[in-house]
């Protein structure tokens, strides 16, 4: 990717190329900056939307999920919050049509980094669909950047979760397991996976 010098971006949306740049080229601490970077951003502005915390946390991985499968199609064209927001937003609300669930109005707009207020109720641009073909082939990138440092125990759930994309529910029935088990379980290998990306951070 070409580097960036534009007076529309602030200092913080400049950093946010070169790590994108980084992280394209096969750094897997860039990744990690940029999760550790918006992920409390994220998980809010989700958690507005769908007001529970367990599908709050599941949309924001998928959100950085999907981010990070595009980052090599991602234009500098705005900053990179401005683009991860949008795909949270577009993630958030696929879920809630499909749960048909009852939640805040989705115009609603947020602030991005440079002080420009952007819509949340945005198109689809197409790297969103979930029926790309292209991203269903590159389904497993962002999480397995961790998911093998995780306790066998938690790998397996993660995968069925995020991977196969049961519901807890299935991944119950499939492991036999009551269904708080499943949830608690899959609570604390969020907060591993988390864990290992502050301490990745540490180092860049």
């Amino acid at each position: 990717m070409e580097e960036v010098e534009d007076s529309r971006f602030s200092p913080k949306a400049l950093e946010d190329f070169k790590l994108i740049d980084m992280a394209v080229g096969g750094d897997d601490k860039a990744y990690a900056k940029l999760l550790l970077r918006y992920r409390k951003a994220v998980y809010h502005m989700v958690l507005k939307m769908v007001r529970n915390i367990d599908d709050a946390e599941d949309l924001t991985m998928e959100s950085f999920s999907k981010a990070f499968r595009s980052l090599s199609r991602f234009k500098k064209d705005y900053t990179f919050s401005t683009w991860l927001f949008r795909i949270a937003t577009n993630n958030a609300i696929d879920f809630i049509r499909k749960r048909k669930l009852n939640t805040l109005s989705i115009q609603n707009t947020y602030t991005d980094d440079d002080g420009q207020s952007v819509g949340m109720d945005v198109e689809d641009d197409g790297i969103l669909n979930p029926q790309d073909e292209a991203i269903k082939a590159q389904k497993e990138e962002l999480i397995q950047l961790f998911v093998n440092m995780l306790p066998s125990k938690y790998q397996k759930l993660v995968r069925l979760r995020y991977f196969h994309e049961l519901s807890y529910e299935e991944i119950a029935e499939e492991l036999e397991a009551p269904l708080g088990t499943v949830k608690a379980q899959l609570h604390r290998a969020r907060e591993l996976l988390y864990d290992m990306v502050k301490k990745n951070k540490e180092h860049i």
